[in-house]
């Protein structure tokens, strides 16, 4: 090996600065790219096809190949319903504060017992009681006797069915 001379030096110093400037001016240019160029979205391999998850929303979509090209469908995201339905019970809390303030306040003590007739029930005035009475007509003698005449029939129709089956019976024994 011979001694490296000052215009060796320089060489290998020089080419060694313009690697050093190529890849520091890759790195610079890969940071300053636009999102599209940069990543934005990040992909990965699944049996349907890919899911691509948006680096900057946090948003994932399954992508498929079709015969028109490719598709990407948004996955349903549980926390965007939890935070709505949490926001909508938000509202209607402060919908139902906004009710229990503007209602009627108690005054006095609230430990005391009730009274002992019930508030709620409406006092009705005792002559419209007497009016209200509720009249069942009862059957009429006829009505009676067709309904006596059904049941007569109906058990004699079973008397004699219960002979026809003990004739049966005891013929065969």
């Amino acid at each position: 090996m011979r001694p490296a001379t000052s215009s060796t030096t320089s060489w290998l110093a020089a080419a060694a600065f313009a690697a050093a400037m190529a890849i520091g001016g890759d790195l610079v240019a890969a940071q300053s790219a636009p999102d599209g160029e940069n990543g934005r979205y990040s992909m990965t391999p699944i049996p349907e096809g890919v899911l691509r998850l948006d680096t900057r929303t946090g948003t994932v979509s399954t992508c498929t190949k079709n015969g028109a090209g490719w598709a990407c469908y948004a996955v349903p995201d549980e926390r965007t319903a939890l935070d709505a339905e949490i926001g909508r019970l938000q509202a209607e809390v402060e919908k139902l504060k906004g009710q229990l303030a503007a209602g009627p306040t108690v005054s006095g003590k609230v430990d005391e017992a009730l009274p002992k007739s019930d508030p709620l029930k409406k006092a009705e005035p005792r002559s419209a009681e007497g009016e209200r009475k509720i009249e069942i007509p009862l059957p009429s003698e006829q009505d009676v006797d067709r309904v006596m005449s059904f049941l007569e029939k109906a058990w004699r129709r079973l008397i004699d069915m219960a002979n026809r089956v003990q004739k049966d019976v005891s013929g065969r024994i």
